[in-house]
């Protein structure tokens, strides 16, 4: 390889909040990553700030010259520039459409387990939130179509989706997303796709169908959200960006901004712009990384941790693992207490008895993490 996933690298007393929030414990829950973000992205960031000058910015040409770029060669869309609008992070956009888009009164509608923010949002518009499980079926997780038509109501007025899905690791499939396309033109949902884990694929063959990517007579309940954050580790940053083909739709969406979203950092826009422009090299590398780390770990969990079991992540380094036969009130608690773990506890994102587990960490970092695991497992009669 020509970049470095190997190197464990001290994060503790940088202000990281995935170290220094609890500092006695090893972290595998926030979703960053431990290495070291493409030479591209630290060249541009080199580049903006020898400037020296760091005043309110706005987006430049070439960053939208790039993402143009980016939606034909890898979504297959062409971007309207208009369509596009710029933000500082994804969950305030998910905040924002729901204000936009959602009375008080009204309804939100999302499938869990699902990103916590999606089970929080509606309280800023002061709408009320209904769920329905995802279910493992023909081998993978899909949506419960069923529950869904029955928990819909005339009152619902967003379908927030995650695409791909963050925890489960799933890649809808066209045949899927234009099921829930139908189903939201069915009810006048406007569908809400966060897709900030589009370009972390881990296994060749599956590909990312946007919602852009529909056919055009649902582009007009389309609001997609898009970030280079996760894949090319600058969350830190505060990035992101929303695609809105529908002028109404968009008008709202703008409007419901007000006064309360901060300026864009002025770093962030070339970091962005490296990264979808000069950072293929390293994304293909990284991915190759995280999906033998990520093949190590189903291995490890199903083969050698009794009470755990793992579904194959299709995608992302974020490792949803089922520990409800471990018979313990609080799985993530466990591995805190019994072997110094910071886990993600499953019940914020809507199931309880599961732990979020990120392996975006170099190899001897992960193994060390999952030995702790088996350990504290021993403590206990499973079976």
């Amino acid at each position: 390889m020509a970049f470095d996933f190997d190197t464990v690298l001290e994060r503790k007393g940088t202000g990281c909040i995935k170290f220094d929030r609890r500092p006695e414990l090893d972290p595998f829950w926030v979703a960053d990553m431990d290495f070291v973000s493409a030479p591209c992205i630290l060249k541009a960031l080199h580049e903006r700030v020898d400037h020296g000058v760091f005043g309110y910015a706005m987006a430049h040409d070439g960053l939208t010259d790039t993402i143009r770029a980016y939606f034909k060669d890898y979504r297959g869309v062409s971007l309207n520039e208009d369509h596009l609008t710029h933000l500082g992070g994804l969950v305030p956009a998910l905040s924002l459409a729901a204000r936009a888009y959602c009375k008080e009164g009204e309804e939100i509608l999302t499938c869990t387990p699902v990103y916590y923010p999606f089970l929080n949002v509606h309280k800023d518009a002061g709408a009320k939130l209904l769920t329905v499980d995802h279910v493992f079926a023909n081998g993978r997780w899909e949506f419960d179509w069923d529950a869904m038509e029955k928990t819909v109501t005339e009152k619902t007025r967003i379908f927030l989706l995650c695409n791909p899905q963050n925890p489960l690791g799933r890649v809808f499939s066209e045949e899927e997303m234009i099921k829930l396309a139908e189903f939201c033109e069915r009810h006048d949902l406007v569908l809400v796709s966060d897709e900030i884990h589009c370009d972390l694929i881990l296994d060749e063959g599956l590909k990312h169908y946007s919602a852009l990517n529909l056919p055009e007579r649902f582009q007009k309940l389309v609001v997609a959200l898009f970030s280079p954050s996760k894949t090319w580790n600058i969350a830190g940053l505060g990035y992101a960006f929303a695609m809105i083909p529908d002028d109404s739709l968009r008008r709202k969406f703008l409007a419901a901004r007000g006064h309360t979203l901060a300026e864009i950092n002025a770093l962030s826009y070339y970091a962005a712009e490296a990264a979808y422009k000069d950072g293929e090299p390293w994304r293909e590398e990284l991915i190759a990384y995280l999906k033998s780390n990520r093949d190590e770990l189903v291995r490890f969990v199903n083969g050698e941790c009794e009470g755990l079991s793992i579904h194959a992540p299709e995608v992302t380094y974020l490792a949803w693992i089922d520990a409800r036969k471990l018979g313990v009130p609080n799985p993530a608690k466990f591995f805190e207490e019994k072997a110094g773990l910071f886990l993600s506890d499953g019940a914020p994102f809507g199931w309880s008895g599961w732990v979020r587990f990120n392996f975006a960490c170099p190899r001897s970092r992960m193994l060390e993490g999952l030995g702790k695991m088996k350990k504290a497992l021993e403590t206990l009669n499973v079976g």
